[in-house]
């Protein structure tokens, strides 16, 4: 019987074992770099001091740190390593500490990665191969967002990869996937702000990865002490798509956050957003009246979500929902429309069992008039005005993460009032590029400081609102999930993975939307297990409600509405219920990316150890094609699976191979039609 094809080998295992014993257990090549006052860390690094310690992190995590110490300066150089015993893992992180008394000469061109990755996972030797990276574009709010990339890497070129405007996944996601034909490796950076990376190919097909912050250029105080990007990187055998789910079971194994000790559920979240005038400007009356109709018409929402607008802020400029953001306070709860604070909409939510999301963005300021601009300038950081950069104008401000003071006073009034409010889930938006503000504001000596600064007080603000709430969950937004990255994913969700949706006011017709929407899905899933969506549509079908499904799924529909089909509505919520957690499971690109409207596109998710999963397939407006086959895979050839279509609930009784081989029989006879398939092994039980 055929087990669990994305089962990690031993020979990955030792792959993984073999590169950090030559990278991380040796003094001459460690995976890092940096210029010191104008030498080569390659040059300094082999007669500094060097200490090894190690200790047990749990059962499947051992640390590693090596640091280096200039006998001059007294700069340190501390490398945190982290392996693991369960996934062919290696992570690390590089702090930098001036122990002198004295500035330190210049750091520069600082790589957090910077290291060969041999010929195949076991560097064979042999003609030079093809070598093939992968990576997605990030989230710049266009149909192409999340899209495969894929670049031929030539020898004695470059490829080079950066993030925009200081956003980690506004340009491209910060994930990488170097493919040889016998296997490869995932590298993956952890950082908040504005990123770098080149890879270039050498003899015999290996490649040296550089990456990092991408501009440095600094001295450090006496005493102070900074960091680099986490970087990660993940070794395989095998093909590419079993790659990715060895990187998905990690992710959920090791990363995602986990409010109550556990996995977040998927959710089915109502929000009121677009129906009040100005746009988002509810009150506490009307929040509940939407709960209480939701739960007349009996549509299962499992969470109530309130975005922007409940504060104190100016609506009188604009009915367009700029100026809710823009001219925010002190994130307290408007009293003439929230009395007796949101407090009072969230209680009478978790009385109906819904847990509840509250939008703050925090690090936007908007000056004159606002409480920090008047209060506390100080603590504000301004950029030249300049077109290129959201928010980069004369009136916008950011919030320096980086102030000591500002951090804590930001860490103290959102821990209040997540706790006054009874706040489930803190929805953090950051609608601005933060790039122009942090690298005008660095000393010419001091480039890249700044930016430092902020990242790391950002994830600071995190970790201690998560250790002041331990049932916290964090949704990172951000203009739509401009900020993914590996660090925020160990601390935060996002459920909002694109601005592209409908509901906004864009050119392209809907048909564009919902396709765009699709490949979304396809794209993003690669990479991250736990993603959502928000949209809002009375007139619905199975079409356009399953090209939104995603493991957070947020409805922003009127249900007071005469004209809403509250059956079809039921089914397909139920339906989603159903399947949503097949979304933690493997994940199989079923057709080809593509954003034409003449093309199928089809994914299936599976649970091998469950022996179940689900298949979606949209047959889009202008294709011709009645019919296809779909061809599963990680099933066990000998067994049979039970197929069961949710639209008519027919069911076929196939052998793994037969789906594996010849694949699974789909028809749409109409065009703009979907199709949603469960399925499990014969004997096992249904869960």
């Amino acid at each position: 019987m055929k087990t669990d094809t994305c089962t990690v080998l031993p020979a990955e295992m030792n792959i993984a074992k073999e590169w950090v014993w030559a990278h991380l257990g040796n003094t001459e090549t460690p995976p890092f770099s940096f210029i010191y006052g104008g030498q080569s860390s390659k040059e300094l690094l082999p007669s500094w001091k060097r200490k090894e310690t190690s200790k047990e992190l749990d059962n499947q995590r051992t640390q590693h740190v090596a640091t280096y110490t200039d006998p001059s300066t007294r700069l340190q150089i501390r490398c945190v390593a982290v392996v693991y015993r369960d996934f062919p893992v290696v992570e690390w992180t590089v702090y930098l500490k001036n122990a002198g008394k004295r500035n330190t000469p210049i750091i520069e061109q600082l790589q957090s990665l910077d290291a060969p990755i041999e010929r195949g996972p076991l560097g064979q030797a042999g003609d030079a191969p093809a070598v093939r990276l992968h990576y997605h574009v990030g989230s710049p709010t266009k149909p192409e967002d999340y899209r495969p990339l894929v670049a031929e890497l030539v020898p004695g070129r470059a490829q080079l990869i950066a993030t925009s405007g200081g956003r980690p996944c506004n340009a491209h996601m910060p994930f990488f996937n170097l493919e040889w034909p016998e296997g490869g490796v995932i590298a993956a950076i952890g950082w908040g702000g504005q990123w770098a990376a080149e890879f270039r190919r050498g003899g015999r097909g290996s490649v040296r990865i550089k990456a990092g912050q991408e501009l440095t250029h600094f001295t450090l105080h006496p005493g102070e002490e900074v960091r680099t990007p986490l970087i990660a990187l993940l070794f395989y055998q095998g093909d590419r798509i079993r790659s990715q789910n060895i990187w998905r079971r990690w992710m959920i194994a090791h990363n995602l956050p986990r409010p109550h000790g556990k996995l977040p559920a998927p959710m089915l979240c109502g929000v009121s957003f677009c129906y009040f005038a100005p746009w988002g400007f509810s009150n506490a009356q009307s929040q509940k009246i939407f709960m209480d109709v939701y739960e007349a018409r009996k549509l299962p929402i499992d969470t109530w979500w309130i975005d922007a607008g409940w504060y104190n802020c100016d609506a009188s400029l604009s009915t367009t929902g700029y100026s809710i953001w823009n001219r925010t306070g002190t994130w307290e709860p408007d009293r003439r429309r929230f009395p007796n604070g949101v407090r009072e909409v969230n209680d009478y939510a978790h009385k109906k069992g819904l847990k509840t999301i509250l939008w703050f963005e925090p690090e936007r300021v908007w000056r004159p008039g606002t409480w920090l601009a008047e209060e506390h300038p100080e603590w504000l950081l301004k950029a030249a005005p300049d077109p290129n950069y959201v928010g980069a104008d004369k009136n916008t401000r950011l919030l320096n993460l980086g102030n000591p003071a500002a951090l804590r006073w930001l860490i103290n009034h959102v821990s209040g009032l997540l706790t006054s409010e009874r706040v489930d889930i803190y929805r953090e938006d950051c609608n601005m590029d933060p790039l122009p503000f942090w690298r005008a504001n660095d000393a010419k000596n001091r480039q890249g400081i700044t930016e430092i600064r902020h990242v790391m007080g950002h994830l600071a603000f995190w970790d201690e609102l998560r250790r002041r709430h331990p049932t916290l969950l964090i949704d990172c937004v951000s203009s739509g999930s401009k900020r993914i990255e590996l660090e925020a994913f160990r601390r935060a969700v996002t459920l909002t993975r694109s601005d592209y949706i409908p509901g906004l006011t864009w050119k392209e017709s809907n048909t564009t939307r919902l396709a765009a929407n699709q490949s979304m899905i396809y794209g993003i899933s690669s990479w991250i297990p736990y993603h959502g969506i928000g949209f809002g549509a009375n007139q619905i079908d199975a079409y356009r409600f399953r090209c939104f499904m995603s493991p957070g799924l947020g409805l922003d529909f009127d249900p007071r509405s005469d004209t809403l089909d509250e059956d079809l509505w039921r089914r397909l919520m139920a339906q989603f219920k159903q399947v949503a957690p097949y979304y933690f499971g493997d994940y199989y690109p079923m057709t080809p990316y593509s954003l034409e409207r003449n093309v199928w596109m089809a994914w299936q998710f599976d649970c091998p150890e469950k022996g179940e999963g689900m298949v979606q397939a949209f047959r889009r407006e202008q294709s011709r094609r009645v019919s296809l086959r779909l061809k599963l895979r990680g099933l066990c050839p000998e067994r049979i699976y039970i197929v069961t279509n949710l639209d008519d609930n027919r069911t076929l009784r196939l052998t793994g191979r037969t789906l594996m081989a010849e694949g699974l029989p789909v028809t749409l006879k109409n065009r703009s039609a979907s199709g949603l398939w469960i399925y499990r092994r014969a004997g096992q039980k249904k869960t």
